[in-house]
């Protein structure tokens, strides 16, 4: 199976991190030059895929989309990985091991900011859930600015269950949910081996994934409005844990 990447950063990262099989490079005639173009196509070169230029209405039609900014790039399918190799990474980088869970978020601007901020942070991993929720799309890719790319990610059966396994391997799970008894976020222990779960846009975290957290955690809250989207508190959060475990 094979799917077409577009957008600038989408198409230089998958280029850069060489983690695909990529067959061909589709510019627009007449795309305007840019230090970025430059890049693309050097690294198209560079790993012998074939580059074609065409008229801009027909890429369009390749990369499904008129959001391409005039490039498009035809590969194999994301290359999901373990969460085994996610541990191990942590392991070779002699840090203790970051996870970003998410349950069932399915807005792909939202999974693509979070997958944007956890390789900006040095997550180890992203652990995705199969079915009902937004996988690794194009859309995800040129959301996350190709930050995908670079990242390792997992999609599993059953993230409740998973989370069971990450805790046989001594991961503790912190859940941002805002209830009562939940810590605020700058008071929990985030320099231990983590895992964070993010719950979905309407309803939050799943009872069966909120129930097997250790701990939950809240943010402050002084506005008229009561929550934060997803993607924001995700990502202050996991600048939270940054920012803790570069003060050790």
């Amino acid at each position: 199976m094979r799917e077409t990447l577009y957008g600038r950063h989408a198409v230089c990262e998958s280029l850069r991190a060489a983690r695909r099989q990529t067959y061909r490079l589709v510019m627009a005639k007449g795309v305007v030059q840019a230090t970025i173009t430059e890049e693309i196509i050097s690294l198209a070169h560079a790993h012998n895929v074939r580059v074609d230029a065409v008229p801009r209405q027909e890429l369009t039609q390749i990369a499904g989309t008129d959001q391409h900014q005039g490039v498009a790039l035809e590969t194999s399918q994301y290359p999901y990985t373990s969460v085994d190799d996610m541990l191990d990474l942590a392991q070779a980088r002699d840090e203790q091991p970051l996870l970003l869970l998410l349950d069932l978020i399915q807005d792909v601007h939202n999974v693509g900011t979070l997958i944007r901020t956890a390789e900006a942070v040095g997550v180890h991993g992203v652990i995705v859930q199969g079915r009902r929720a937004a996988g690794i799309t194009p859309a995800t890719v040129s959301t996350s600015s190709g930050a995908a790319e670079h990242l390792l990610i997992a999609q599993v059966t059953n993230l409740a269950q998973e989370i069971e396994r990450l805790k046989t391997a001594e991961i503790w799970i912190a859940g941002l949910e805002d209830v009562s008894g939940a810590r605020l976020y700058t008071e929990a222990p985030l320099t231990v081996p983590l895992g964070i779960v993010v719950g979905g846009e309407s309803d939050g975290l799943r009872r069966l994934v909120r129930d097997r957290c250790d701990w939950l955690m809240r943010m402050p809250m002084r506005g008229h409005i009561n929550s934060l989207n997803a993607a924001i508190a995700g990502s202050i959060a996991l600048y939270e844990v940054l920012r803790q475990r570069m003060a050790e």
